[in-house]
């Protein structure tokens, strides 16, 4: 069975890529004395809590309005133990988000710019409710996996006096490697463009999505390095981007692929093909397909066996998409 590869749990505070209300952002430089300790030593405390699979001190900081989601953020957690192994932390990036302007839920940005502008960093978030946010970047310096950790925490403000709650509490959690066989997104940034250089479109499109991938932990912030790397991967030519649906012709047999995405499952820089199945249930006869499917993906684009570990089959029938097989590069005819 597939394990989940992205190791989020961000329930209702999910992002999105586009959002339709700006509120406020302070960058940790521009923090108060008094937030910038105050969000160090719980982004500190849970980001520990993480490393040592610590699950009741995870639940009793859990934000209320996320707790039925307490078994997926705990599942998240038992899946990141192995990126974490082995680390330390090392707080990266504060940011204090400020939507107490908001009247109701809603798709919410934020423009994190430093003191003098040059630089923004953007946090975009959905259906965000009124209040005041933080998310806490952090690494496991050490970790052989160089795990990365980005939490969502939220200001609670509940409860009535005698007895009122006034702290940081966690909202959401995602962990990621932050390297493929020891290299960094950097590495694959530069692979990249070496590959794009030598006429290898697709072997380019998907480093950069490696790139992309280990350089940062969430998929709701955006940087200025990650638009440049984004705008340059944009610009190769013959790539993958648009062209799916994808037909190849091995042999007497013409085979339909939907898509070719980056998966990380086995922790390597894999690549997942989803393809359209001609229906065979028998389990050899599936495997024979997808093989056969693989191997014709790999004659179209031969440059993809250097540069990737190996690839996930995922037949398509019917509307369902089922797992197939994973082979490593030398497997594949």
């Amino acid at each position: 069975m597939r394990l989940c590869v992205k190791f989020w749990a961000v329930a209702a505070l999910l992002a999105l890529p586009r959002a339709s209300c700006a509120a406020n952002c302070t960058t940790q430089a521009e923090l108060l004395a008094m937030d910038r300790n105050a969000l160090t030593a719980t982004g500190g405390r849970l980001s520990e809590a993480v490393l040592q699979q610590d699950y009741a001190a995870l639940q009793a900081a859990l934000l209320p309005a996320v707790a039925a989601e307490w078994d997926e953020i705990r599942g998240a957690v038992e899946q990141a133990a192995p990126l974490m192994k082995g680390g330390q932390i090392q707080l990266r990036n504060l940011y204090l988000l400020d939507a107490t302007s908001l009247v109701a839920p809603a798709d919410t940005q934020f423009f994190c710019s430093n003191s003098t502008g040059s630089l923004t960093v953007t946090i975009t978030m959905r259906a965000l409710p009124p209040g005041r946010y933080a998310v806490v970047l952090a690494d496991a310096a050490g970790a052989p996996l160089r795990g990365q950790l980005g939490l969502i925490l939220a200001w609670d403000d509940s409860g009535s006096e005698p007895v009122r709650t006034q702290e940081w509490r966690l909202g959401g959690l995602s962990v990621r490697q932050g390297v493929f066989d020891g290299h960094d997104g950097v590495w694959y940034w530069t692979r990249a463009r070496e590959l794009a250089k030598a006429d290898q479109p697709w072997s380019a499109w998907y480093s950069y999505e490696a790139a992309r991938y280990l350089l940062v932990p969430v998929d709701y912030l955006s940087s200025p390095n990650l638009e440049k790397l984004g705008i340059e991967q944009a610009q190769i030519k013959g790539s993958p981007q648009d062209a799916f649906p994808l037909s190849l012709a091995d042999g007497p047999r013409n085979w339909k692929i939907d898509a070719v995405r980056l998966d990380a499952t086995l922790r390597q820089a894999d690549l997942s093909v989803t393809y359209e199945s001609t229906g065979v249930t028998d389990p050899a006869a599936q495997r024979t397909e997808a093989v056969a499917v693989l191997s014709a993906l790999l004659k179209a684009q031969p440059g993809l066996r250097e540069s990737f570990h190996g690839l996930w089959a995922y037949a398509m029938k019917d509307g369902k998409r089922i797992p197939v097989i994973e082979l490593p590069m030398a497997q594949i005819p």
